[in-house]
């Protein structure tokens, strides 16, 4: 097993705690509750020795759940964890939760935010410096449509380390017919000259039910020529995964997607990436 393999994105969470408002009973295999002990064998199978947990509900008190378990689990190797970004304390909450040695950055649930430029609100600003200042990583949870807002907002903050999570979430269903595709190359391409880097994950969940090597290749060629592999870190999405496909089926296919990379090159997609992006601790 390669000390440098990270899984650079997957989640726990447990039903019992009520803050997960998107899960429901009617979501089949995601709706029980994930813990580390279910991961630990997908991972070893896998050959991945760490992986980044990363907050799936927009609350100050699962993200100390995530570093609860992280403290007491050595395979988490970091937190992304949620603070309230127009909270009058949020700069006191960012500055509470990075004394925590696993805590590596946030990610506010931007897909789900109505107003597209949301990130570019005046009153936020004084986070994303803070961000900047403490070097910690922005996981950009965002789709097509706010990524005109994105890149403004990387103009502003340059010295924000961004990680774009799932792609932005492309129509990959819709095939060549998605009207959109150009104008996400056209995105991608200026985030990526920006310094920013992007996430091989839950792209599964947007391409049609039993997508494979055809449908994605497109999508992860043009994240590849983009952002080039020092920039690319690969993640399973587990276990939003498991509503596409179970972690094997996802390992295996990013396999054949990453496969006209170097053994240097898809080492560091497969973990070096994650580890410099999210300075993480020796294992």
């Amino acid at each position: 097993m390669s000390a440098q393999r990270i899984d650079a994105h997957q989640h726990f969470w447990r039903l019992a705690r009520g803050d997960y408002g998107w899960l429901e009973p009617g979501m089949g295999p995601l709706y029980r509750d994930f813990e580390p002990a279910d991961l630990a064998p997908l991972l070893a199978r896998a050959g991945i020795a760490r992986s980044i947990a990363v907050q799936a509900a927009p609350s100050a008190a699962e993200t100390d759940h995530l570093l609860a378990l992280a403290a007491r689990t050595s395979s988490i190797a970091g937190v992304v964890g949620w603070i309230d970004f127009e909270s009058p304390r949020a700069l006191e909450e960012l500055a509470q939760r990075r004394r925590h040695p696993r805590f590596v950055g946030v990610r506010p649930m931007i897909q789900d935010i109505l107003d597209e430029r949301w990130m570019l609100k005046p009153a936020l600003a004084p986070v994303f410096e803070a961000l900047e200042k403490h070097g910690l990583a922005f996981d950009a949870l965002v789709r097509p449509a706010q990524l005109d807002a994105l890149c403004e907002l990387v103009q502003r903050h340059p010295r924000l380390r961004v990680v774009v999570d799932h792609g932005a979430k492309p129509s990959i269903a819709q095939g060549s017919g998605w009207d959109g595709r150009a104008r996400w190359q056209e995105r991608m391409r200026a985030l990526a000259r920006s310094g920013a880097s992007v996430k091989i994950s839950g792209l599964l969940s947007e391409a049609r039910p039993g997508a494979g090597l055809a449908e994605l290749a497109p999508y992860v060629d043009t994240l590849l020529e983009c952002f080039g592999p020092a920039r690319v870190l690969w993640g399973s999405d587990w276990p939003v995964l498991l509503g596409v496909a179970d972690y094997e089926r996802w390992w295996e296919l990013s396999l054949e997607l990453l496969r006209a990379l170097s053994h240097a090159e898809l080492e560091r997609v497969l973990g070096g990436n994650a580890v410099d992006f999210y300075r993480l601790e020796a294992a």
